[in-house]
């Protein structure tokens, strides 16, 4: 018998989320998931760029759910009040989550890479961790030229079992993603190998910053 540990994980264990529940205040209040890229709302854009590294797919919004629900996946409110961030989607996630593993992505964020599932799921495995998140180059560079690493906490493979850890961290008023993911095990997985776009985790907070990211996508 082989019991070899695995290496990968299989796409049909891992539920995607997209995370398009925030209160667009730098776009001035509207819908950001709704917004067009591409001649595709952010949200489609983002599900439809999931869809082949995953098993299950779902959305966490707030508002507009009809407008959501008509993309044809299921759609989950906050089930903490008044826009509590991100990490009330992770939780409504890993609520709703049958697989034995979440996947979060923004809906802000239309050009991360299509193999972000398999290489996350590669380093969880790999490190016996319960969390791994991406660490992507920033848009300053360093002194001598090269990219510096920024975590991205939105963008985790979670362990479906971490439900009741986050379900009393927050109940207990957390709030903030890496103040959670510090209690457990974490790694971080680095997106700047040769070929990797330096910018496929560039957000859009902006109508402006859509636009541009809109130019980069057009000329991959």
């Amino acid at each position: 018998m082989n019991s070899a540990t695995p290496t990968a994980i299989a796409v049909e264990e891992i539920t995607g989320l997209i995370l398009a529940g925030g209160r667009g205040s730098r776009m001035g209040g509207i819908d950001k998931g709704l917004q067009n890229f591409s001649g595709t709302p952010l949200a489609l854009h983002a599900l439809l760029r999931l869809q082949p590294q995953v098993g299950e797919l779902m959305i966490n919004a707030n508002r507009n759910l009809a407008a959501y629900e008509s993309f044809g996946v299921p759609v989950w409110p906050d089930g903490l009040a008044d826009y509590a961030g991100p990490l009330a989607g992770f939780l409504v996630g890993l609520e709703r989550c049958e697989t034995p593993y979440l996947l979060t992505v923004p809906c802000d964020t239309p050009l991360f890479p299509p193999d972000l599932a398999a290489r996350l799921g590669e380093a969880l495995l790999a490190h016996d961790a319960e969390i791994a998140m991406v660490n992507a180059p920033e848009a300053a560079a360093e002194a001598d030229g090269a990219a510096a690493l920024r975590p991205q906490p939105v963008f985790c493979l979670l362990r479906a079992g971490l439900l009741e850890s986050l379900v009393r961290f927050t109940q207990d008023g957390g709030r903030k993603i890496d103040r959670w993911t510090a209690q457990h095990r974490t790694v971080l997985v680095a997106f700047d190998r040769p070929g990797d776009a330096p910018d496929a985790f560039f957000n859009a907070n902006t109508l402006a910053e859509l636009h541009a990211l809109e130019g980069q996508g057009l000329r991959r």
